[in-house]
Formats: structure tokens, C-alpha cells, sequence
């Protein structure tokens, strides 16, 4: 009895397990996608959705049949480019392929078609011609950017026209400059920002009255490092000859409630700075940022093999979150009013339905004042709706509230999320600005090594060290007065005893491994005399040499490992290692042997055995800084990044000289001849790489030759 009813505990412990891990799977089986976040390692974070999907409508407008009076036929859109949401959450869609405007309420019932007919006595009425977008200012007048007949047209809250900005005469707009207008904005001055077709003078802004102000928010001129080498290279009449480097044009325009203007653009090369948010002198105040996340798992769905993201649109919601759509990967990005991001979502439809919640081809998107988004579809022609979900609204309260420097106040909001999802980074990062905030600097340390953050756990750092050192001062500064008093003692009573003068007398060690040691410091006085003493004295050796490379390769794995979280970037939990050992060994072979191949074709005189010794030796600054100045960056911040960096450059600095004094001195080189040497070196080692990566590529393929060749010796 007692048996079986152990054996019904266990089975009841089993279900309600299996129940326990099924839960959180519940939550992502309620839409078709995946909803991620991201370190700032680049690793995904998996959360409940943000956003929930929650209808489809535009397919079923109809107009007047004209072939059969009081009736009505299917009318859907076609081909539409722009959405725009109004301040009384009124959906305006620029209906490309049917030449007109389409309102909807704010639930996506059908309200009216906004078109212009055409009258002879007035030239300007004529019907909008692939109207590209459409924007509604506070006061409901509509703005349109009628494309195919170049101008941007006004009209009332009833959709009468009031007029038409055709393209400005102004001597600072260039001959060529083509004004097709695609997307628009206008602040609350009545100031136009019009994105054009190609326009990579960034957006023309036009006075209320139509007259030019300016080009505002231009691009940058993307320059590779081949771009460089031809300006280096060519001659002007070939650099002539090479096709222009222009900027990336503006895909769209959008306006917050504070009157920031943001951009998007997208392009071939883009890979930072897709979305701009623009101050009063069209200064990106989000430079450097990059935008456009990725699963890497999701690189083959994207549109035409690309790799990098393509934002087209983007909207900017109550909470001034950024939501971005990926024409690539079908993705909806949401970052934070400060460029962070939040969350990305959705992908590619299936090919044959229209799926609610995935998309085919996204071309616009905007947010209501509830910031429920709606995305419009310009493949399938609709509008879906994805709905604030719970999880969703409390990181926008809580992240609201970070920005606005309350901190105390979404602490409960964060530990909220947290409690629901415990990887969520910015969570993490919110409590530890709350705790820092607070004066809890020790648990802000924590919190924002483990949101990886290393400016805020820098100067968590150095609150927590300032403390220290305000309440051990005097302890400190006693103890060193101490110290000095008792080393001058110490030094005065000692002076003349036994054991002082037995030590200044000391006969030298005729061990050869103390001989290589001690050899070593005096290398780093006279590096040309120590390096051709290590060929012709006899001064180094294979033994001494192997134990400085292992020493050198433990100098490695201590600066990767203990350097301190604010100036180490590589995360140490994904060190391996036997791989760390792997390069370094790879590498340092390499140079060895391509060192000494060039030095004996190249007029060198040394050994491989003094190529190899040498090397090693040369590798001493690596560690007798390597490993001070690791522990010295435990007690350091940012602060003193540039005490770090001067001596982390003294390290590299000094040991490349090392190697060039032991070329020189071991070849008997002049310092031009040394020069040679190094750069034959390095041909010789990418030569050597290249060689070994195709042996490795063909090496299954050599082994099924091998194979078949002993089969057919065998058989016959």
C-alpha cells in the first residue's frame, strides 16, 4: 500500500513538472513568431511577446460599380505605400495602386475614400497620381505626397484642396535634383521635411508657404578602405573615371511629440545609423548607433539573399519608442528614445496565405495613442493591428520612467518584468540604475556586470572605491609613514652586518637556467647585445625559450580572464581555452618558420635555433606587464582608461620592438633591411594560411583519392 502510494507521489511530481516547463511555451504558442531581446554580447534573449496580433482589415473595401447601378464591387488596395495614424487614431493609407487616400476609425472600420476631381478650369485639381505617402497634422489637414505628378498637395479635414507645393525654385537646389516626393512631415510651425526618390541631399524643407529653407538630415558618404586605396593610387583622371560615391537616400521621415525628426535608411553597405534622430541642425543625436537585428538562424528566409537589414519605416509611439520594419527579414524592431533596444518580432508569411501576425512585404507602419501598432502589408494589401500585450506595457512604464531619470520609482516596475522574465537585460540594467541611484552601489555592481554594462559597473566601481578609501585614509596613509620609517631603519642597522655584505660579494651562478633568467633583464637594457648574445655566448636556450612561451601563453589566459569587467569586453564565460591555445600556438609557429624561411633566402645569418629562442625572448614585456597590469585594473575604472590604454600600448609597442631588434641583431640586418624582413615575413605567413586553408578543404577530398587508389591497387 504504502508502495503504490509512493509511486502515485512520484507520477503527480512528474505532471506537474512537465505542466511547470510547458508553461512558458504556452505563452509563445499564443502567436506564429518568436519575440526576442539581446544582450549587449549580441546573445538572444527569449521573451513573452510584446505585442500581440490581433486583426487584418482592409480587404473588403468596395466602391460604386459603375456597369451596374446600386450596386457595389470589391475594391481592395493596391499597392499602398504609406500608413499615418492622426491624433484621434484615425488610419490614413496612401492607396498607391488606386490613386487615392483611404480613412479608416480607429478599430478599422472603412470611413471614406480622400481623392481630388479633376476640373478643367482649374489646372491644379487633377487626381492624385501614385500617391507614395500621407501625413495629418493636429489640426486634420491632410498632406499627401502625390509621386507621380511631383508635388506634395494640401487638403482640409474634409478632403477639399487647399494647394500644392510643386518643386522650389531656388538656386541651391542642384539642375539635376529630381523631386519626386515619397513620405513627409510637417511640424507644428506648418514646416514641410520631404523625403524624394533618391534623394540623397537628405530631406527638402519647405516654409509653409513652399519656399526653400534647406536640405536637412543628410547621410554620411559611406568610404571603404578599397576607396581609400584608390584615392592613394589612382590618378585623377582614373578616380575620375570611377562611379560616384554618393550618400544613402532617405527611405522616410517620421515626428515625435517633442518635434524630433527621425529617418530611415536603407541601402546596400548600410550597416550603421539606418535610423537618425535628428536635433534643430539635423545633427544625429543617435550617432554610432546600429540598428536592425538579426537571428542568425534566420539568414536564409532573407529577401534576396540579403544580410544585412533593410529598415524602410519606422513610427514613434506616446513613450518615444522607435519601432522600425525590416523589408529583409520581415522583422518589427523596437528600440527605446535612446536608441536601445526593446524587442524584435514577426517574419516572413507563408507564400500562399496570409497569415495574421507574419507579413510579406512590410512598408509601413505607426502607432496610436494607445501605442498599439499597426503595419500595413503592401504585397497582400492589408492592415494588421498588433495589440500592447501586458508584458509589453510594463516594460514601457518601466523604461519610461528610467528615462525620465525616476528611477526610484521603476524599481517595482523592473523587478516586475524581471520576475517574469529573468534574462531580460534591460530589466537588469533598469534595477541597477535604480540601485545606483539609490546609493546601493554594491548591488548596482552586480546588476550591471550582469546586464553587461561596463560603464555603469565602472562607475559603480568607483563609488563603492571612494568609499573605501574615505574610510581607511588615515589607517592607509599611517601604515605607509610606518613602512618608510622602518625600511630606513631597517636599512641604516643592517648596513655593515654579515649576511649584507655576504650577499654584495656573492659569486655568480654558472647554472645555465639562471643563467637564461638573469639573462632575460639584461636583455631589456641592451636588447641588441642581449639578442646576439643569445647566438654567439650561448646565452639562451630551447628550455629557457619553451618555458617563456608557456609563461607568455598563462599571460594571455590571466589578461583574458582577470581583466577588470570595466575595461574587458570579451565575455570570460565564452573563453575556451584549448582554442585561445590553439591560435596562439598556429600563430607562433608560423612566424617562426616564415621568419626563418625570408631570413634564409634574404641575407640572413641566424639559425632556426635563433630564430626560434629569440622569439620567445622577445615576448618578455608581454609578461612582465601582461600580468601588473591586470591586477592593477581590478582597482581601476574608467576614469583612468587612458593610464590603461598608455600602458596597454606600451606592452604592445615594446614587445614589436623586440622583435625588430631581434631581427636585426640575429640576421645582422641594417634597419632598412630589417624593414624588408618583417613585411616578407608577414607575405610569407598569410601565404602560409591561405596554403594550409585549401589543404584543409581538400583534405577529405584527398583521403577519398587515397582510398580509392589503394582499393584499386588492392584489387587488382
Amino acid at each position: 500500500m504504502k508502495l503504490g502510494s509512493s509511486r502515485r507521489i512520484l507520477m503527480l511530481l512528474v505532471l506537474m513538472l512537465a505542466v511547470a516547463a510547458l508553461m512558458p511555451l504556452s505563452a509563445f504558442a499564443e502567436v506564429p513568431y518568436w519575440t526576442n531581446s539581446k544582450e549587449n554580447q549580441g546573445r538572444l534573449i527569449w521573451t513573452q511577446p510584446a505585442y500581440t496580433p490581433e486583426g487584418i482589415f482592409g480587404k473588403d473595401l468596395t466602391i460604386p460599380d459603375k456597369d451596374k447601378p446600386g450596386t457595389m464591387k470589391a475594391s481592395p488596395l493596391q499597392n499602398p505605400k504609406d500608413l499615418f495614424i492622426a491624433t484621434n487614431d484615425h488610419i490614413y493609407v496612401a492607396d498607391t495602386g488606386n490613386n487615392r487616400i483611404v480613412e479608416f476609425g480607429p478599430n478599422g472600420a472603412f470611413v471614406r475614400y480622400i481623392a481630388i476631381e479633376a476640373k478643367a478650369d482649374n489646372p491644379e485639381l487633377k487626381p492624385f497620381n501614385k500617391p507614395e505617402g500621407v501625413f495629418v497634422t493636429d489640426t486634420q489637414d491632410i498632406y499627401v505626397a502625390d509621386t507621380g505628378n511631383k508635388r506634395v498637395v494640401r487638403l482640409d479635414k474634409n478632403g477639399n484642396y487647399i494647394r500644392q507645393y510643386l518643386k522650389p525654385d531656388s538656386k541651391y537646389i542642384p539642375e539635376a535634383f529630381k523631386y519626386d516626393p515619397t513620405r513627409l512631415v510637417v511640424d507644428k510651425r506648418g514646416f514641410l521635411y520631404i523625403a524624394v526618390l533618391g534623394g540623397y541631399q537628405g530631406l527638402l524643407q519647405l516654409d509653409p508657404e513652399g519656399n526653400f529653407q534647406s536640405f536637412y538630415g543628410a547621410n554620411k558618404t559611406i568610404f571603404s578602405p578599397l576607396d581609400a586605396m584608390k584615392r592613394l593610387v589612382y590618378t585623377k583622371q582614373m578616380y575620375a573615371n570611377e562611379i560616384s560615391k554618393l550618400p544613402g537616400a532617405i527611405s522616410s521621415v517620421a515626428v515625435d511629440h517633442d518635434g524630433f525628426m527621425y529617418t530611415t535608411t536603407s541601402g546596400q553597405g548600410i550597416k550603421t545609423e539606418q535610423i537618425k534622430k535628428l536635433s534643430i541642425k539635423g545633427l544625429n543625436l543617435l550617432e554610432n548607433k546600429a540598428f536592425g537585428e538579426v537571428r542568425r538562424f534566420d539568414m536564409k528566409f532573407a529577401t534576396g539573399g540579403q544580410v544585412t537589414s533593410q529598415l524602410i519605416d519606422l513610427a514613434i509611439d506616446s513613450n518615444g519608442n522607435m519601432t522600425a520594419i525590416d523589408s529583409s527579414y520581415k522583422y518589427i524592431n523596437q528600440y527605446d528614445a535612446n536608441g536601445n533596444l526593446l524587442f524584435f518580432w514577426a517574419g516572413p508569411s507563408s507564400a500562399n496565405t496570409t497569415q495574421l501576425g507574419l507579413m510579406k512585404n512590410p512598408v509601413a507602419v505607426d502607432a496610436n495613442s494607445r501605442n498599439d501598432l499597426f503595419l500595413l502589408d503592401g504585397q497582400e494589401g492589408v492592415i494588421q493591428l498588433f495589440r500592447l500585450s501586458e508584458f509589453g506595457a510594463k516594460v514601457n512604464e518601466a523604461n519610461k520612467l528610467t528615462l525620465q531619470g525616476r528611477y526610484e520609482e521603476s524599481e517595482s516596475h523592473w523587478r516586475e518584468v524581471l520576475r517574469l522574465n529573468a534574462n531580460f537585460s534591460p530589466a537588469i540594467l533598469g534595477l541597477a540604475k535604480s540601485a545606483y541611484k539609490q546609493g546601493n552601489y554594491q548591488e548596482a555592481l552586480e546588476l550591471f556586470k550582469r546586464g553587461d554594462d561596463h560603464k555603469g559597473y565602472s562607475d559603480a566601481y568607483w563609488q563603492i572605491r571612494l568609499q573605501w578609501f574615505q574610510s581607511h585614509f588615515s589607517v592607509l596613509a599611517t601604515s605607509l609613514v610606518v613602512a618608510v620609517i622602518l625600511l630606513l631603519i631597517g636599512e641604516r642597522a643592517t648596513r655593515r652586518t654579515k649576511w649584507r655584505l655576504a650577499w654584495k660579494n656573492r659569486r655568480r651562478s654558472k647554472n645555465s637556467f639562471i643563467v637564461q633568467f638573469k639573462h632575460m633583464f639584461y636583455m631589456l637594457k641592451h636588447p641588441l647585445d642581449g639578442f646576439s648574445a643569445l647566438r654567439f655566448e650561448q646565452k639562451g636556450g630551447y628550455v629557457g625559450a619553451l618555458i617563456l612561451l608557456v609563461v607568455a601563453y598563462i599571460t594571455l589566459v590571466v589578461m583574458r580572464m582577470f581583466t577588470s569587467f570595466s575595461f574587458n569586453l570579451v565575455d570570460v564565460h565564452r573563453i575556451n581555452l584549448l582554442s585561445l591555445l590553439f591560435q596562439y600556438g598556429i600563430i607562433w609557429i608560423g612566424w617562426v618558420v616564415s621568419n626563418y624561411l625570408v631570413s634564409s633566402i634574404y641575407r640572413g645569418e641566424g639559425r632556426f635555433k635563433d630564430v626560434f629562442v629569440g622569439s620567445a625572448y622577445a615576448l618578455i614585456p608581454l609578461v612582465l606587464i601582461g600580468i601588473p597590469l591586470t591586477v592593477i585594473s581590478t582597482v581601476m575604472t574608467l576614469s583612468e582608461k587612458a593610464i590603461f590604454d598608455f600602458l596597454q600600448n606600451v606592452l604592445y609597442v615594446w614587445t614589436a620592438f623586440m622583435i625588430f631588434w631581434k631581427i636585426q641583431s640575429l640576421q645582422n640586418y641594417s634597419v632598412g633591411e630589417t624593414i624588408v624582413n618583417i613585411f616578407l615575413t608577414l607575405v610569407a605567413f598569410m601565404t602560409l594560411a591561405v596554403l594550409a586553408l585549401v589543404v584543409l578543404g581538400l583534405s577529405s577530398d584527398l583521403k577519398d583519392f587515397l582510398y580509392e587508389v589503394y582499393q584499386e591497387v588492392r584489387l587488382r
